[in-house]
């Protein structure tokens, strides 16, 4: 079991230095490093980290059943002069670590964690802890917790109690929850329901705001209940009809010779997903609030007998893939900007991953007054819709942050322009555009929902917008995730836009901006927040050996990594070509073929390969297949005669992909690789219907792999008469170099441009004076690094295809 109670309450020592002695179950070679000392580049072996609980959220189910978790632990012993905040780090556990945390710790225990590694915070400028955060996996990672029971203040005489009467002492309160059936007008209750009708918090005639719901439960008897909170965190978190709501004290009454219920004094409420095996999180914002394992079995009763019932909407909500005009329905998607219109409507952009089946009308705002992103990849922005918020709506739609997750409700489609508030377009060629209108007032549930990041609709709404690319989906990666390959040991991350107006890359220094140009003495004194325009000479780079700046970039977890070596590949694949058993699957036919040997006149071997049903009746027997039992160098040569390859082992008698460490995928020269965080592997039969080139795309979808794309990645220092100035070359190398990354890593060609265009800039043997004279353009970004603000700088628009040609000294 990974979660451990230290026997007899004993913990490790209150400071750095070995751990307990034998009568704890915290091995004794284990050292204790203080939080505040803890960085990325921390020797996580035989060490641990022990703090108190100060926070514990919610277990969040994932698919196939792996769960993960997130806390916060806070050094008890604060040092002198020490920040609180700098005490407290953010703790991520995952699978049945997660699980057991959830069960057996308590906010307010001690523990103490062992086996984690650390990584950094993407919610440091947010929560303003740590800036790193530790992540528990895996069979080494471990918990010991103790919980040591105050002294009794009291005489030894005082304590001689039965076991029994202690118990009693510590029990935890018992709710007696009365049914919807059951109910009398004058009574405070505790009740269990199932939401079956309900309506988003709106402003009530006092200062209050209010929510109107409907429940019922196994008495098949509805009831009405209307909650009245002035903070819109106290209203009941219900999402769709379905959810299974708790409420406590609230107060019966007789309404239209009906009973209804309404908040009282110590009023209280939770609520819950009520999908069937879906996980029991409760959504509430108190701080505290009873939740045990007859809360949860009644919950998935309810869940159950509602299922059964068929209380919930065949479809709660309805993807832009599937609305039609004149239609009513809940939308679930992502706020991507959002402008003033008028003062009775707002424009939000939102986006679902989905395509809407007709044209989108295009709705614009005033120049200025958009708020989030305004530019997007091509692939995106054909899936933007406009929904126009109008009325008692405005006000909360005004306060929503672009990037948040929303569920709107009894949303409007509504075809032509006549009707859009500023819309200046031809009218009569735009008959057939839709629009998506929220209306005025509360009816039938209207309204808009931020929906929490964990919750399973998120989850699943992020699978699908993860699949497009943004603008530069490879600007915001975490560069200090970087192995050490001879670049700096920590590198800030540069942010996804760094200048105000988009631009294009084109030749030397060509873009819109109209800086005047400066020394690098003058920018280190200017403003971080804004671009420069400078003249100055290459004194030198990092890498040197410009193989390592190709780098592997997840667009998913913004990881980034080295490529592979040529000899762990070679020893991933010699490992897999002597797996054992029977290989296949139903789609796959059999086949064999000759690999010739590595010299003229030299055996070859006989290996086999696995062709999809459907592609070989398509006559597209050379389009993809799986190759079983080869070595490195046997694929190289077979990729030379098929399209796509994808290596494979036995494993359970079907098919399997090789470990991520290797390319999943060899497409001639080109190999392609997957994050091992964030695909979810699988062999499956790729769908080619209506496609008419197998890409790569294609069959990392088919085969679950998140691809891993090329980039590259430099460090410069420049000098010109008056500094020296390190910058980084990333978002726009592949313009920079006039080459794509994906053919450096193939192509010798492409290889050998990098490499001249960096002697040309800085010729090997050459005194400063010598160089060329270069004219960029700099984007400036801030970073915090160890609690330091810093500035950093990138080369951005900028094309070094002439930066050779004969530049004269700068006047």
């Amino acid at each position: 079991m990974p979660v451990h109670v230290v026997s007899g309450g004993a913990g490790p020592g209150p400071g750095p230095g070995p751990g307990p002695g034998p009568g704890s179950q915290v091995p004794t070679h284990l050292t204790r490093i203080p939080i505040s000392l803890i960085s990325t580049a921390t020797d996580c072996s035989d060490k641990t980290v022990k703090g108190k609980v100060v926070h514990k959220g919610p277990l969040v189910s994932l698919e196939y059943n792996e769960f993960i978790l997130k806390t916060v632990i806070q050094e008890e012993e604060s040092q002198p002069n020490s920040s609180s905040e700098r005490l407290s780090i953010n703790v991520v556990l995952f699978g049945a670590l997660a699980q057991e945390f959830s069960q057996a710790i308590n906010q307010g225990d001690v523990l103490e964690a062992s086996g984690f590694t650390v990584g950094n915070s993407p919610t440091v400028h947010k929560d303003k802890l740590h800036p790193c955060n530790l992540h528990l996996s895996g069979a080494d990672a471990c918990i010991y917790v103790s919980r040591l029971l105050p002294p009794d203040p009291r005489p030894p005489a005082a304590n001689k109690r039965s076991c029994s009467e202690v118990s009693r002492t510590a029990k935890v309160p018992k709710y007696t929850y009365v049914s919807l059936g059951d109910l009398k007008p004058g009574a405070v209750v505790n009740v269990y329901g199932v939401v079956v009708f309900f309506k988003q918090p709106f402003k009530s005639r006092g200062t209050d705001l209010c929510t109107t719901l409907k429940i019922t439960d196994r008495s098949n008897q509805k009831v009405g209940c209307t909650v009245f909170c002035e903070k819109l965190d106290d209203h009941p978190k219900i999402f769709q009809i379905g959810d299974i709501i708790r409420l406590h004290r609230v107060k019966t009454q007789l309404f239209n010779d009906s009973i209804t219920l309404i908040n009282t004094f110590g009023f209280s409420v939770v609520a819950f997903d009520g999908t069937v095996g879906g996980a029991v999180e409760p959504r509430t914002s108190s701080r505290s609030f009873h939740f045990d394992q007859e809360d949860r079995r009644a919950v998935e009763e309810l869940r159950s007998w509602a299922a059964n019932q068929a209380l919930l909407p065949p479809a709660p909500t309805v993807p832009l893939s599937a609305v039609q005009p004149k239609a009513y329905f809940d939308l679930t998607c992502q706020l991507l900007a959002k402008a003033p219109i008028d003062s009775t409507c707002t424009l939000l952009k939102v986006w679902d991953g989905t395509k809407c089946p007709h044209p989108l009308l295009k709705v614009t705002a005033e120049p200025g007054v958009t708020e989030g992103s305004s530019s997007a990849s091509k692939e995106r922005q054909n899936l933007v819709a406009n929904v126009l918020v109008y009325d008692n709506h405005v006000e909360f739609a005004r306060q929503l942050k672009p990037g948040a997750y929303l569920r709107i409700y009894n949303l409007r489609v509504l075809s032509g322009a006549s009707k859009v508030p500023g819309h200046t377009g031809n009218q009569s060629e735009e008959a057939d555009h839709v629009s998506f209108h929220l209306h005025g007032g509360t009816a039938y549930g209207r309204g808009i929902r931020v929906l929490p990041e964990n919750s399973p609709d998120v989850l699943e709404l992020k699978k699908v917008t993860e699949t497009f690319p943004e603008e530069d989906d490879m600007d915001d990666v975490d560069l200090t995730e970087l192995s050490d390959s001879g670049l700096l040991e920590v590198w800030s991350t540069p942010p996804e836009s760094c200048d105000p107006v988009p631009v294009d890359c084109g030749t030397e220094r060509s873009c819109s901006h109209s800086e005047p140009p400066v020394t690098l003495a003058q920018l280190k004194r200017s403003d971080p927040r804004r671009v420069f325009h400078v003249s100055a000479r290459l004194r030198s780079y990092q890498p040197l050996r410009l193989h390592q700046a190709l780098k592997l970039h997840c667009p998913g977890c913004k990881s980034m990594q080295d490529v592979p070596d040529e000899d762990l590949v070679a020893r991933v694949f010699s490992e897999a070509s002597g797996d054992p058993g029977p290989c296949g699957h139903p789609w796959a036919l059999s086949g064999q073929v000759e690999v010739p040997g590595d010299s003229p006149g030299s055996p070859g071997r006989t290996l086999t390969l696995y062709l999809s049903t459907q592609l070989m009746s398509e006559g597209k027997t050379k389009d993809l297949v799986f190759l079983r039992g080869s070595t490195l160098e046997e694929t190289c040569r077979l990729a030379t005669g098929y399209q796509n390859i994808v290596p494979v082992r036995p494993s359970g008698g079907g098919m399997a992909l090789l470990d991520l460490s290797a390319p999943f995928l060899f497409r001639g020269r080109k190999r392609y690789y997957g994050c091992k965080q964030c695909s979810d592997v699988g062999v499956r039969e790729p769908c080619a219907e209506g496609v008419e080139v197998i890409d790569e795309k294609i069959v990392a979808e088919a085969l679950g792999v998140r691809l891993l794309r090329f980039g590259l990645l430099m460090k410069l220092e420049l000098q010109d008469a008056t500094d020296t100035l390190e910058v980084f070359l990333w978002r726009d190398a592949e313009s920079f170099f006039s080459v794509s990354a994906e053919d450096v890593a193939a192509n010798q060609e492409a290889q050998d441009s990098v490499r001249h265009t960096m002697d040309s800039l800085c010729p090997p043997g050459s005194s400063l004076a010598e160089r060329p004279w270069l004219d960029l353009c700099l984007s400036a970004y801030g970073v915090q690094e160890a609690g330091q603000n810093q500035t950093c700088y990138q080369i951005c628009h900028t094309n070094a295809s002439r930066a050779s040609s004969a530049l004269s000294d700068p006047a």
